[in-house]
């Protein structure tokens, strides 16, 4: 993240009599490891945040650290006229509050203020007819099968990336839970695949988890199948050890792990030349997406799609998935004779 107010303190915070400054003190490696302890994509985005925040304040004689209620509520407003999306002022709000505590500061400002105004400029946007957040589409199990058809299977490139979709919807991965996977992390049981997943953004304490992949009853969309595949490939390259997703060149040569960036790129782009439908909106989550759906559709518990998925028990956004699939088959006016 973006530097917060050294430490140590330059004097004991009031109402802490006994203590002295040497009590509140902080070594650089000690703040480095509580750095770290925030997910490193929410550190990025947290930074360039913050870092915004901070210039604002600047250009207009305000203070930063710690701020009032009232400047957090002119910034909302400024971020509100400049035409932000909700989403991106909502992470504004959560990287000046998590400074502020990562700072030391035992008082958050105000955010009321800041919510209400917010509040106003969504029903503004809605009003104007302004779409909400735009969420990545499922991919469905038909879509799934179009996409690795698209794969070129014959070569490396067609291979890694048929593995990295079918593992993506398989386990309702996310990116950064994909392109950290091992060659180790993977192994083939009798009934199918055991995945670990050492650290997670649920899974705060990292304490890993392994998740269960069936067989699957299509060649295309076998898990098993697909990962024997790409192993083959791996060990022909002499990887046996170390990342198992793997960037690759147009001459074939496999090179290091592949960024999360890149999944995207992947994956976006086999939904195009699949013709998938609203393919340019397609990205990497819509895998993640589409094995909550199509799990959901098939009958399985909310609970155990949560668990698989490694959402908190009570995520939205789980809900909303389910939601997506209700509203078809549970609908009021099915079968009443429109």
């Amino acid at each position: 993240m973006t530097e917060p107010p050294a430490a140590p303190l330059t004097e004991a915070p009031t109402g802490h009599a006994g203590h002295s400054v040497a009590d509140f003190a902080l070594s650089e490696e000690t703040r480095r490891l509580i750095s770290e302890g925030v997910p490193a994509n929410t550190r990025r985005a947290y930074a360039r945040q913050w870092a915004t925040f901070t210039t604002w304040c600047a250009q207009r004689g305000r203070q930063a650290l710690p701020a009032t209620g009232q400047t957090l509520a002119e910034y909302t407003a400024h971020l509100c006229a400049a035409e932000q999306a909700p989403a991106s002022i909502e992470q504004a709000l959560a990287a000046v509050r998590t400074m502020h505590r990562l700072s030391g500061h035992t008082g958050q400002p105000a955010t009321e203020a800041a919510r209400l105004a917010l509040r106003a400029y969504k029903r503004q946007r809605a009003e104007a007819g302004a779409r909400g957040q735009r969420e990545a589409p499922p991919i469905t199990i038909d879509a799934l099968r179009a996409m690795v058809t698209a794969c070129d299977l014959d070569t490396p490139i067609g291979r890694r990336d048929r593995l990295l979709l079918v593992l993506g919807l398989a386990l309702m991965g996310r990116r950064s839970e994909l392109v950290a996977l091992t060659h180790e992390d993977v192994r083939e049981v009798d009934d199918g695949l055991e995945v670990t997943i050492r650290t997670s953004k649920t899974d705060k304490n990292s304490d890993g988890e392994t998740i269960a992949i069936p067989r699957g009853s299509h060649p295309l969309t076998d898990p098993v199948a697909a990962w024997r595949d790409w192993l083959h490939v791996l060990d022909q390259a002499g990887h046996t050890t170390g990342r198992l997703l793997r960037r690759i060149n147009r001459h074939g040569t496999i090179g290091p792990s592949l960024g999360a960036d890149a999944v995207n790129t992947i994956v976006r782009d086999l939904a195009i030349r699949a013709n998938v439908p609203s393919a340019d909106t397609v990205t990497a989550h819509s895998l993640r997406a589409g094995g909550a759906t199509v799990a959901y559709a098939a009958g399985v518990p909310v609970a155990v799609i949560a668990k698989h998925g490694r959402w908190a028990p009570t995520s939205p956004v789980v809900l909303r998935y389910i939601r997506a699939v209700d509203r078809w088959r549970d609908n009021a006016m099915r079968n009443v004779g429109l």
